[in-house]
């Protein structure tokens, strides 16, 4: 057992965890945080003998665990959700130093819900299995079966959270699960681990291999003994692994990118408008909700613009740790890179700066909330995810414009539509997007489904779409009277 990192106090263990048990790899990647650069320490690498482990014990653990009854399993899960509990600083102080996250959206936001995630997928799990299907020929007992060993693959931006939101319905239903953490900001996964060993998870449900997608996530998905894959991550990642998955035929789970619309009707209230539109600037518009397409009408675009720039004015950029910051760090080096690199571009191919466009003074790895107006539908900063805070301005002239803009890219996760409530809902329901926010933004429901259409994914999460997906759904049939044999039927 390689020795503990220390994090602002906090001891994470940079080992795997698999069938139970720490376990050291020889390889290892250097780990730096996105606040001010500082080396956090060296986190092992999962190889060929850490993935053929891992799905070794997933695979011993999953004939028992999946035998369960979800009533069953449901005690497990909710000292799980205790035990992230307990840990709840711990995990606030991890991802922020670790992935730059703010401080006050993890103790707020994040952990509660990380808690959440476990406990109401392990309640659901319970109801799913009490709901038959009373037809004039016959009861249907409707399934839902564990599939297998899942591998779980998550982001940079929110790994503890999106972790959770898939450990949560895939453990609840059966299945024993690997989760392989993204290599940026792999620590609070890492913490998830002691979590689940301190609620008694049998050895090997539940297991953390760390490392690259390249090497240790294309091993992971490419293995045939994988009965699901869950990812969330960019489009291009997610074409390998649907891949390398699809050789074998294994369900793939994919929500990727975003190219949001947020769009402002004449009839908006300009100030709420503003005021959630300078929001998706937070987490440095690390986020793949965020709907950084302003489409706005043109009567209103002068006032709108004036008064988002009031919000943003307000925005404090700085360390991610200290209360009050609103936006922290672009997370590595290379993404600073990447964002920089489309504004550049968009300015040299006839796009006006607003405001922003380049480095923030704070910190080598900080940039400037950005707004860039005069931009062509067909132009690489419309049409690309740029995941950084830099948001584009368009005009329109009728809700026929309007909704050709918010439709007129290849992506289709969210958007936002503020206007008259009537007026919003009838665009917003016209908008062709996973889900849409009405005159809000970020409402969630674990009862309800998420995912995108087009290039930002395949599938939906949430509810009885998680089960669904991580489950083998089968039906029972129990015929009302006396079945008689007959070619006639199907």
């Amino acid at each position: 057992m390689t020795a503990a990192l220390d994090i602002a106090g906090i001891a994470v263990s940079p080992d795997h965890y698999i069938d139970g048990r720490r376990v050291p790899s020889a390889e290892r990647f250097a780990l730096h945080s996105p606040i001010d650069q500082r080396l956090l320490g060296e986190v092992c690498e999962g190889g060929e003998a850490e993935v053929e482990a891992a799905i070794a014990a997933a695979a011993k653990a999953f004939p028992a665990w999946s035998a369960m009854t979800a009533a069953e399993r449901l005690p497990y899960l909710e000292r799980f959700a205790e035990e992230i509990g307990r840990r709840a600083e711990a995990f606030c102080q991890l991802e922020s130093n670790d992935a730059g996250v703010l401080l006050s959206r993890m103790q707020h936001g994040v952990v509660p819900r990380a808690m959440l995630n476990i406990r109401w997928f392990a309640q659901h799990a319970l109801d799913l299995q009490n709901r038959p299907i009373e037809t004039e020929q016959a009861t249907h007992r409707v399934r839902h079966d564990a599939a297998g060993i899942v591998v779980v693959i998550t982001p940079w931006n929110a790994p503890l959270m999106l972790s959770t939101w898939k450990l949560g319905p895939a453990l609840a239903a059966g299945n024993t699960c690997i989760l392989k953490p993204p290599e940026w900001a792999p620590l609070t996964c890492s913490l998830l681990a002691d979590a689940a060993h301190a609620a008694g998870l049998p050895p090997g449900v539940f297991n953390v291999v760390q490392g690259s997608g390249a090497n240790t996530g294309a091993r992971l998905v490419a293995d045939p003994r994988i009965a699901r894959v869950s990812f969330t991550g960019s489009v291009p990642t997610a074409r390998r692994i649907a891949q390398a998955a699809g050789a074998n035929l294994v369900p793939c789970s994919l929500e990727l990118g975003g190219k949001s619309p947020f769009i402002v009707l004449e009839d908006a209230d300009l100030d709420g408008a503003a005021a959630t539109a300078a929001l998706m600037y937070r987490n440095a518009g690390q986020v793949c909700l965020a709907g950084t397409r302003l489409l706005v009408h043109e009567r209103i675009a002068d006032a709108f613009t004036a008064a988002l720039r009031a919000n943003v004015q307000k925005l404090n950029v700085g360390d991610p740790r200290e209360a009050g910051t609103e936006v922290g760090p672009i997370i590595h080096p290379r993404q600073l890179e990447r964002v920089a690199g489309f504004v550049e571009r968009a300015v040299a191919d006839g796009a006006t700066l607003l405001w922003g466009g380049a480095r923030h003074a704070f910190g080598a790895q900080y940039y400037q909330p950005t707004l860039l107006t005069d931009v062509k539908q067909d132009s690489e900063i419309v049409q690309n995810e740029v995941f950084g805070p830099v948001l584009t301005l368009q005009t329109f002239s009728s809700d026929e414009e309007a909704i050709a803009l918010a439709n007129g890219t290849d992506y289709g996760l969210g958007g936002v539509c503020y206007g008259e409530t009537e007026h919003a809902a009838a665009v917003a329901e016209r908008v062709r997007t996973g889900f849409i926010w009405v005159n809000s933004f970020g409402i969630r429901d674990l009862a309800a489904p998420f995912g995108g259409i087009k290039r930002s994914g395949v599938g939906r999460e949430g509810g009885d779409w998680s089960f669904e997906f991580f489950c083998d759904v089968k039906d029972v049939v129990l015929p009302r009277k006396p079945f008689k044999a007959s070619f006639s039927h199907r």
